[in-house]
Formats: C-alpha cells, structure tokens, sequence
C-alpha cells in the first residue's frame, strides 16, 4: 500500500497534540508494559497494521516473552496475563468496541477490582489515544516495518 497523507508536513500540530497526550500517559504512573500491551491489543482489533508493528517491538525490547504476545488475541483463554491485566485487557476491548453495547457494567465492576480510580481513568485516555492513533495511522495508509523502539530505560 502507498501512503496517502503526511501529517507531519501538512498538519504538523497533530502530532504536537497526539504527543502531549503519549507524554502525559509515560508520566501518570501506569506501567509500561501494561500500557504498551493494551496499545497492542486494541490496535489488533482496529486492524492497525503500523501500529502492531510498533508496541510489538516496544513489547519485545522491554522483555516481553513471545508466547504472551502470541496469545494476546485468545487472553481469555490462557494462563499468561495477571488479574490486573486481564481486566485492563476487558476494558480495552469494551471501551475500543464502544459501539458494540457500550462499556457494560461487569466490565467495569472488574477493571475497579483490579485498579483504582486514577489507574482506570489514565487507562481509559490511554485506550482513546491508542484508538485515535489507529485510525490516523489507518486513514493514512502508514507503512509498518521501519519502526525501531528506543532503548529501555536504564539500559
């Protein structure tokens, strides 16, 4: 696929914008694996080829094992996530399957289980911000691949 928009040169703001917010979720104290794990989960269903290739290699370079980022489409039904990530892994899916019903009350009582008020609230601007990032990348046609992660920090 060709890409069709450059945001950089034709709205440089909106990567100012989209930044800020990637900047604030780095500094508001939810782990970053975590973070980078439900960015992969919602970017598979949005189907966002730029941005799988991106939080994979974030994932990767911050040690995450293969089998977990294989089996992060089936969490359900494997052993391999926490009770923490489970439920920021259901509150991913509800809030970027929004339309689909909503976010319904289970899923909600489940996250607050496992998070408090300040963790769930961040979590769900991080789901909004992934999700917006998908659908740029996606209208855009970015191309995946060429994306390097930087290197983790204290290494």
């Amino acid at each position: 696929m060709k890409p069709r928009l450059n945001y950089a040169k034709a709205a440089p703001g909106l990567y100012e914008a989209m930044d800020a917010l990637d900047t604030y979720l780095a500094a508001c104290g939810l782990d970053e694996r975590l973070l980078h794990l439900v960015r992969l989960r919602a970017s598979q269903i949005n189907g966002c080829a730029y941005c799988l290739d991106m939080h994979w290699k974030d994932l990767r370079a911050l040690g995450e094992t293969e089998q977990r980022l294989y089996s992060l489409d089936a969490w359900r039904e494997t052993p391999f996530y926490s009770e923490k990530e489970r439920a920021a892994l259901g509150w991913t899916e509800a809030v970027t399957l929004v339309a689909n019903g909503h976010v319904p009350d289970e899923v909600h009582a489940a996250a607050r289980e496992q998070l408090n008020e300040k963790e769930l609230s961040n979590l769900t601007l991080a789901i909004a911000t992934i999700n917006a990032w998908n659908r740029l990348s996606i209208a855009a046609r970015l191309t995946p691949g060429g994306y390097q992660p930087a290197a983790p920090a204290g290494a």
